[in-house]
């Protein structure tokens, strides 16, 4: 189990927070905390990007050839 303190809103104040024994495999790096004080439970989430696209890049489309 990991430890971590985090604000807790039902402690109303920093309570460290565990990460409980995780079924997915996730190990150290569950994204599933509880607090040790009431047992409130958080998610951390991450995003990932498709890595074959920079940041910010937009979608254009092909131009449109007209009939002279």
């Amino acid at each position: 189990m990991s430890d971590r303190e985090l604000y807790c809103d039902t402690c109303e104040g920093v309570q460290p927070f565990e990460a409980p024994p995780c079924a997915d495999g996730h190990g150290a790096d569950c994204p599933d905390l509880a607090c040790t004080r009431c047992g409130a439970a958080v998610v951390i989430g991450t995003f990932t990007f498709p890595a074959d696209q920079p940041a910010g890049r937009r979608h254009h489309r092909a131009p449109r050839h007209r009939a002279a």
